[in-house]
């Protein structure tokens, strides 16, 4: 198997995993937060979605989906490339709130659907690209592609539990 193509695996599994919290589920379901300062799935979504789509876009060198093509409008926020949740107050995760699960899983789409047509052309001496000085050490493609592949899963599996949990209330 090559590169691109293991990387396109991991990418599908997350908009997967996604699908499997989000898809079917209602408005008062997505906005669900177990606890008051706790995630819920529509932002782990919406934010699993911003994160791909902003790593994954500076390094293909394209501008966000989120606005090039309107997602921001979309989903009523400001077009603003650094608005992907890191460091959300409780209150600014309540601010993401669709009317079903549609708009998340466009969205997702779309920016997958980017990532999936960037990933061909990864070859050896791209993943070695440095990107990112600020850190000790410098930031590879490659590192970047695998953190943020560890990132979306990682709240791909929260949106499942928080999934799991609201089953659970019935």
């Amino acid at each position: 198997m090559d590169t691109p193509t293991l990387l396109a695996d991991a990418f599908g599994r997350i908009q997967e995993d996604a699908y499997l919290a989000a898809e079917g589920r209602t408005a008062a379901e997505l906005a669900y937060q177990p606890d008051p300062a706790a995630n819920s799935i529509a932002w782990l979504v919406w934010h699993l979605a911003r994160v791909e789509d902003g790593h994954m876009s500076e390094i293909a060198d394209l501008p966000q989906a989120w606005i090039s093509d309107g997602w921001a409008e979309r989903f009523g926020r400001e077009p603003d490339p650094h608005d992907v949740g890191f460091g959300h107050t409780p209150e600014q995760v309540r601010t993401i709130r669709p009317a079903g699960p549609e708009l998340l899983l466009q969205y997702l789409d779309a920016v997958t659907a980017r990532t999936l047509e960037y990933l061909p052309t990864i070859t050896p001496d791209r993943l070695d690209r440095i990107i990112d000085e600020r850190w000790d050490p410098p930031v590879s493609v490659g590192v970047r592609i695998v953190s943020v592949i560890d990132d979306c899963t990682q709240h791909a599996g929260q949106a499942n539990y928080v999934r799991g949990l609201l089953e659970r209330l019935g």
